[in-house]
């Protein structure tokens, strides 16, 4: 019987992996999902605590210390510590407790700023990552880094997968420190709910940004079914590239665009330039997923817009705002 530890087990992709196997009842695996409650993992005996109590066979690490693009740019210090504190202790501790294995997950963020496109797992480490975000980059690409060394020093299976850009239901709505589309909803519903007595038709609705960048976005559902593909199936210490196809690939106005329709926003929207945009672009190729899962099938990016917003609509008061 496998015992499966997930760490950030109650963030948007840990409540997304819950939903996967709830439906799946594996007979043979057992799963414990973590969440800050369970643990402080920047504390190496709260972690180690952790392990002895569920005993895992088998570690999703999920937690990290995470935010948007202005959180990062104001505390890079605080994401480049606690990240890197975290990942030891998780890390070290499986090693202790003699964990099979160990699967990470790593970012698109994560990749240098100057780089050819489309970037993939071999070029992680091949300059500086975007300044905006450096603290959190060099935490998480030292997990990489970890992997192979306790690879060669112990022949311990630790892996790594890089998504690009998730989002899904239960996601963080924190003005000061959400991704882009959970902000987006979280202003969308204000605008809409506040104010009621003025017309919708007269309400502006904001885009942070020129809204040219580009992105891909997976589903925080589909990316949960591929990371438990991982975990049963990958066995290879180089990261894997878990990202939508590159023709999926949307500007950040587009997602205004699917946010609205999914609120049914009759307002304007307008693009403030003001605000930094990031990255350009950051696209990133599955042609190593794809060659090994060739047929799987991600969620329509519009389908998935209106799950996710019909999700936060539905669990306002309980979403963490």
């Amino acid at each position: 019987m496998k015992k499966v530890l997930v760490t950030g087990g109650t963030g948007l992709v840990g409540k997304a992996l819950q939903d996967v196997i709830k439906n799946e009842q594996p007979s043979d695996e057992e799963w414990f999902f973590a969440g800050s409650k369970d643990a402080d993992l920047t504390n190496l005996v709260a972690t180690q605590a952790l392990f002895e109590k569920v005993k895992p066979t088998h570690v999703i690490h999920l937690a990290a210390m995470v935010g948007g693009l202005f959180h990062n740019m104001n505390n890079n210090l605080d994401f480049l510590r606690n990240n890197l504190l975290i990942n030891d202790h998780v890390l070290q501790t499986a090693h202790e407790l003699g964990c099979t294995k160990v699967v990470s997950c790593l970012s698109t963020c994560i990749f240098p700023d100057k780089t050819s496109y489309p970037i993939d797992e071999t070029m992680v480490h091949n300059g500086p990552p975007h300044v905006s975000n450096y603290g959190y980059s060099y935490a998480k690409r030292l997990i990489d880094i970890q992997n192979h060394a306790y690879h060669d020093k112990y022949g311990h299976l630790y892996t790594s997968v890089i998504p690009c850009n998730i989002f899904g239901p239960h996601d963080n709505y924190k003005p000061d420190v959400s991704h882009v589309i959970p902000g987006m909803i979280n202003r969308m519903h204000k605008l809409r709910t506040e104010q009621p007595e003025i017309p919708e038709t007269e309400k502006v609705f904001t885009v942070y940004g020129s809204g040219k960048p580009l992105r891909q976005f997976i589903y925080s559902l589909d990316l949960a079914k591929l990371m438990i593909w991982v975990l049963r199936n990958y066995n290879s210490v180089e990261p894997i590239v878990l990202s939508v196809d590159e023709s999926a690939e949307v500007t950040i106005y587009e997602v205004a665009e699917a946010i609205a329709k999914a609120f049914n926003f009759k307002g304007k929207l307008i693009c403030d330039t003001s605000k930094a945009d990031g990255q350009y672009k950051k696209t990133a190729s599955n042609a190593k997923l794809r060659s090994l899962l060739p047929d799987f099938k991600f969620t329509d990016f519009k389908t998935a817009i209106e799950a996710s917003v019909l999700w936060y609509m539905i669990n306002y008061d309980q979403a963490r705002n």
